[in-house]
């Protein structure tokens, strides 16, 4: 690693290699050659005159690219794609003259980008449905933990552990449905010439339109695509990336809603992000246990977020048939999408995998809360044993008022139980009281809204998926 020059975060801290091969320059001149054989292959099958052995001579050297000829030729001629038509001639002597045949560099450059994004996205799928399948796993172990749940970050109605992780989950399993309905419709862009008319391939084949008209079809079922789409200028639409960098930002978004839950939960003791036994938590303070992990979650997060905004901008502002103010843009915007999510994702599974529950100071929480959210059962008891329920009312808004003035201004217990129990019109006891202070008794549903979800709805997800299940993450800082 060289330490005199920019090296990227997302490479050196955060993405996986797995998704840096994706968009890496060896991954993409491969894709290239492949294309190549693809056109040629295609074209003899037409009717061009191109023999199997030109074909053959493209594929035994699909792989071994010649980098350092195509180096020393774009000094030269200042053209990428030119530059390794030219390596693979050197290389393929015989087939030097059909390379890129009636082709245009974004043949080779726009349907690399989307077979590209194709994989990338696959991948992301594959971690996104692993966070989903953890996060269930926790789920399923909380459903029953009662916990304080918070409305504007102040206290309400109890919940339980587990209900409040499927609200997570299904932020996830949303994106899952959109990641699933743009990535199926991914079509590349064929062959379509200079402006999208196809003008070369007329005078090819001779005008022979039935011919034409089968390029691209044969194409797409060659590179692994169902199609390709079936207009364009010389470029794919650049709406395409919108889609699929809206697709991460959705991604980004649920992760980062997630990562500041853990966040606060962390703040309140209940719930830790995985601790490492020699790691540190401040420079400073040695006692601290920050929770950097969905630090780094919400950080990379708001990063993916705005990086959506560019494909949005260069899609908007391409001009007819294509414009060059797209390219720079897309070689940052798209890969670097990517590999933020990718890391995005991996913490999350990190976080979730190691999640820590502290039931202890969540029950003291909770019951601090609970005597306020149960006098609607007291007063209903109160009833019962002869009570006025309109006087009740008032006296437990009084009492209420009270206990919350000993809380906050005298920084003592919440005593309310014991005013409820020294006032003769609620004619309860102490002890009464106590007996109606069990959490569980003030979650509701929440319990079974997590069985429900999870069978009917996360089960049988992850079962159509079971063949991507068990990644772990490594976290590298």
């Amino acid at each position: 690693m060289s330490n005199d020059r920019y090296v990227s975060p997302l490479s050196e801290r955060y993405a996986s290699r797995e998704m840096q091969y994706i968009f890496s320059p060896d991954k993409k001149f491969r894709t290239w050659r492949r294309l190549w054989i693809a056109l040629a292959e295609t074209e003899k099958e037409l009717g061009l005159n191109i023999t199997d052995e030109q074909i053959e001579e493209l594929k035994s050297h699909a792989d071994d690219i010649n980098y350092d000829v195509a180096r020393e030729r774009e000094k030269a001629v200042r053209h990428d794609v030119m530059s390794h038509v030219y390596a693979y001639g050197v290389q393929c002597p015989k087939a030097k003259g059909i390379i890129h045949l009636g082709a245009t560099s974004c043949y080779v450059g726009d349907n690399t980008d989307i077979i590209i994004m194709s994989e990338a996205l696959k991948l992301v799928r594959k971690k996104l449905v692993n966070v989903i399948a953890e996060l269930a796993k926790f789920a399923e172990e909380q459903k029953s933990q009662p916990t304080l749940a918070f409305t504007h970050f102040q206290p309400a109605q109890p919940t339980t552990v587990g209900k409040r992780a499927t609200l997570w989950i299904q932020e996830f399993a949303m994106d899952l449905e959109d990641l699933d309905y743009v990535l199926g419709s991914l079509k590349l862009l064929g062959s379509k010439g200079t402006t999208g008319t196809q003008a070369s391939f007329l005078e090819l084949f001779d005008g022979d339109q039935k011919k034409i008209d089968r390029i691209d079809p044969m194409i797409a079922e060659k590179m692994g695509f169902k199609a390709c789409y079936p207009v364009s200028g010389q470029t794919y639409s650049r709406k395409v990336d919108t889609r699929v960098l809206n697709i991460l930002a959705g991604i980004a978004a649920s992760a980062h809603k997630f990562s500041n839950d853990i966040r606060l939960l962390q703040h309140l003791k209940e719930v830790e992000e995985p601790f490492e036994k020699t790691q540190i938590g401040s420079s400073a303070m040695a006692y601290k246990r920050n929770p950097m992990r969905s630090e780094r979650i919400a950080s990379l997060s708001r990063y993916v977020m705005i990086d959506a905004l560019n494909p949005a901008v260069t899609s908007a502002t391409q001009w007819f048939e294509r414009t060059l103010d797209d390219s720079a843009n897309k070689r940052l915007s798209v890969p670097e999408g990517f590999l933020a999510v990718d890391g995005i994702l991996d913490l999350c599974l990190n976080v979730v995998d190691g999640l820590v529950v502290y039931p202890k100071v969540i029950e003291k929480r909770l019951m601090s809360e609970l005597p306020f959210m149960a006098t609607e059962n007291i007063m209903m008891d109160a009833v019962k044993a002869g009570g006025d329920r309109q006087e009740l009312h008032e006296r437990i808004r009084e009492l209420s008022m009270e206990a919350g003035k000993n809380v906050k201004e005298k920084g003592l217990e919440n005593n309310l139980l014991e005013l409820i129990a020294a006032d003769p019109a609620f004619n309860l006891s102490l002890e009464d009281l106590k007996k109606t202070m069990d959490p569980a008794k003030y979650v509701g549903r929440a319990k079974e809204q997590v069985d429900a979800y999870l069978n009917n709805v996360i089960c049988p997800l992850l079962k159509e998926n079971e063949h991507e299940l068990g990644m772990k993450a490594e976290i590298n800082v």
